[in-house]
């Protein structure tokens, strides 16, 4: 069985490449472009990983991941942080409730490690 990533940006580009790329490394990709759509998907399907941008309108992803940490239904399911962000308010804002790692915005330069990051993150959701 395949690890099951949602992967949550408002930029249809990053989705799309992320999309593109976690496919091709056999990973069954679900989709969302804003934080309350990636809370209801969450809801609805069965995701082992959340790959989730920081910076989004509406909800961003720090309020995401609280919500997600905070649900009995979903504090397991690890979330990947991606963050453009470096200054250290921010990123001890991004660890509570904690995230299980974080990726810098430049992973678009680095697209054949997002896999090896990812792999072991939905393994062990699986394994739950």
């Amino acid at each position: 069985m395949t690890g099951r990533v949602l992967v949550v940006d408002d930029i249809l580009a990053n989705v799309k490449l992320l999309e593109a790329r976690l496919s091709a490394e056999y990973f069954h990709v679900l989709t969302a472009y804003s934080g309350e759509a990636a809370l209801e998907v969450v809801q609805s399907e069965r995701v082992d990983v959340v790959l989730l941008d920081v910076m989004m309108p509406g909800m961003d992803g720090f309020e995401v991941c609280r919500r997600l940490k905070t649900s009995t239904r979903t504090m397991h399911v690890p979330v990947v942080m991606v963050t453009a962000l470096d200054q250290a308010c921010d990123k001890v804002r991004a660890s509570r409730p904690a995230p299980t790692t974080s990726l810098p915005s430049r992973w678009t330069t680095s697209l054949s490690s997002l896999a090896s990051r990812i792999w072991p993150v939905s393994r062990r959701s699986t394994t739950k």
